[in-house]
């Protein structure tokens, strides 16, 4: 991603600037999407094969060259998608507007929805540099900037919370009337069918039942509308090269960027946000450092985003459990891609237990024994 990236990655296979080595990347017709791209006015050589950018277990990336310019190349990974996942549409739509109030979005110039190209939709996007980092722990340089580097996390997303959709014209993008009710079905929908490929007799398990009651029964009041990001966390944000604590310098990742309460858009963030004490499956995540010391807890974190956003979070629990029942959903649906063969790659092989873990930690939540 650029002279100095650093991951922190359990895929192996990696090179020491944060590319997948050719072996381990997906193989691509580069030769039909040149011709393509040559169609379309830019000047794209397929040699060398492009690199693939390490990391992460959905869309796929590559690192191109047009008009001599560097540039980052965006699809989807093979396989049936589930509802609504790996919009390269929506991603283009919001990246080609949304970098006018919001620098941090890398600014989208070009989509292809033909699937006959390259088999799936894909965009182009202008390519920034800096370090991304991944996985359960720090760089050395970086130890000691934790809670700098905490609210510098939920600065920026307060900061895109306060983006007018309106001013950058995707004051269209979704449907956030009656949003809160309508996600909490959707995730209900998705843990149910991704359940029919995993377990024995069909059902999603009993404590993801439960929690799924529990968010029905106690639906809350909207907290208002905003752009949302949807995935938030420390990878998905690059960091400045400079001496530290670092500065953001892009968030990546908007394909399922919409308008709803922020509320939730925080808590799905919040979800990632791993402490001593949590379950092992939990902390075996590895999406954030965030268990190792110096960074502050999930309710300091809490204060932090109410304090910079100004928002009231009295109904964080709501939130709380929504976010957690969602990612527990997540990894049940990569698992049951796994299942079904759709991919080989050996990260998915564990996300069952991961998914049912997630559900009995939103349990706890429920029941205050723990947040």
């Amino acid at each position: 991603m650029s002279k100095r990236t650093e991951f922190v990655s359990s895929e192996g296979a990696v090179d020491t600037e944060g590319f997948l080595v050719p072996q381990a990347s997906q193989p691509q017709d580069w030769a039909r999407l040149a011709e393509y791209l040559t169609a379309q006015g830019f000047a794209f050589k397929p040699d060398p094969v492009p690199k693939q950018f390490a990391g992460g277990l959905g869309n796929l990336n590559y690192l191109i060259e047009l008009d001599g310019t560097p540039c980052v190349l965006r699809r989807p990974p093979p396989g049936p998608l589930p509802p609504g996942a790996n919009d390269m549409g929506r991603e283009h739509r919001v990246l080609s507007r949304l970098w006018e109030k919001f620098p941090l979005a890398p600014r989208a110039f070009h989509f292809c929805e033909d699937e006959s190209v390259w088999e799936k939709p894909f965009f182009i996007m202008e390519h920034r540099t800096g370090r991304v980092v991944r996985g359960g722990a720090l760089p050395q340089d970086l130890i000691g900037h934790e809670r700098a580097i905490a609210e510098r996390l939920v600065g920026v997303l307060s900061e895109f919370h306060a983006v007018d959709p309106a001013a950058v014209g995707l004051d269209t993008l979704g449907r956030p009337e009656g949003f809160l009710e309508r996600t909490v079905g959707g995730w209900l929908k998705r843990c149910a069918i991704a359940a029919q490929d995993i377990y024995d007799d069909k059902r999603p398990p009993a404590p993801a039942r439960e929690a799924g009651e529990w968010l029905q029964a106690n639906l809350i009041p909207e907290s208002g509308v905003t752009l949302l990001h949807n995935d938030y966390k420390l990878d998905n944000v690059m960091w400045s090269d400079g001496a530290p604590p670092p500065a953001p310098v892009a968030v990546f990742d908007w394909d399922q960027c919409t308008r709803g309460d922020p509320l939730f858009d925080f808590a799905t963030f919040l979800s990632y946000w791993t402490e001593d004490g949590d379950p092992e499956p939990m902390r075996s995540l590895n999406q954030m450092p965030t268990i190792q010391p110096g960074w502050p807890n999930r309710r300091e974190v809490v204060e932090m985003y109410a304090q910079a956003s100004g928002r009231d979070l009295s109904d964080v629990l709501f939130h709380r459990v929504l976010g957690m029942m969602k990612l527990g959903v997540i990894f049940l649906q990569l698992f049951a891609r796994y299942r079904r063969g759709e991919t080989r790659d050996p990260r998915y092989a564990d996300l069952g237990r991961f998914g049912d873990c997630m559900f009995e930690f939103t349990v706890d939540i429920i029941h205050g024994r723990t947040f």
